[in-house]
């Protein structure tokens, strides 16, 4: 549900910090609602995310979006459209602030052709998706709409960030109308604390902007 990658993290953190090899990667800041990474478009850098939480997604030709996944700490973006010089796949966009390291695509290329560790993690990063890609399909056929809910709430919880009710509909594939009435059945059945006030169940569904 929200991908991290420590070893990704490790090894760009190192390479930033040799002043011969780091000069090419720079550190910047994403302000929360800043969308780096854009479908359709050329890819300039690829993107090691540092701190924040970042939404991948597809946005479809009817205007609505598909979450892909939650990307966090360490985890890669861009690095398929650099390989295969092909436009962007999908979206990437900032929830919270994210302090992502930036590599030009050129330079990222150079690194995989000169780079024995790059390559492995970078294998073992692809293996993962595919993976957990596979889980992912299994889960939403063998688990019920309110086990993926409360999953993002607990996401919500433990990481420290809004998810709004718009990006957890499109991350569970359904339209806002059935979270609202999965959301109901969760308050009913007292999986999710309420506020008190005859119109309690109103109030908190309707927080979830």
């Amino acid at each position: 549900m929200l991908r991290t990658n420590l070893d990704f993290l490790n090894f760009i953190s190192h390479f930033h910090h040799n002043e011969d090899q780091g000069k090419n990667v720079h550190l910047k800041i994403f302000p929360a609602g800043t969308r780096f990474i854009a479908q359709g478009e050329k890819i300039k850098n690829v993107y090691i995310i540092k701190e924040g939480i970042t939404k991948c997604f597809i946005s479809e030709e009817n205007g609505k979006d598909f979450i892909i996944e939650f990307l966090g700490q360490g985890e890669i973006a861009g690095e398929l459209e650099a390989i295969k010089k092909i436009d962007c796949l999908c979206n990437v966009e900032a929830i919270s602030e994210v302090k992502a390291y930036t590599i030009p695509e050129h330079f990222f290329l150079e690194m995989l052709d000169k780079n024995a560790t790059l390559n492995r993690i970078l294998l073992h990063e692809l293996a993962t998706r595919v993976i957990q890609t596979s889980s992912r399909a299994s889960f939403q056929q063998l688990y019920t709409l309110e086990y993926g809910l409360l999953k993002l709430l607990r996401l919500q919880t433990d990481e420290q960030v809004a998810i709004s009710k718009d990006d957890m509909a499109a991350y569970l594939g359904i339209p806002v109308r059935s979270f609202n009435r999965t959301l109901k059945q969760l308050i009913l059945k007292g999986a999710i604390s309420k506020p008190s006030g005859s119109n309690s169940i109103d109030t908190l569904i309707d927080s979830f902007k």
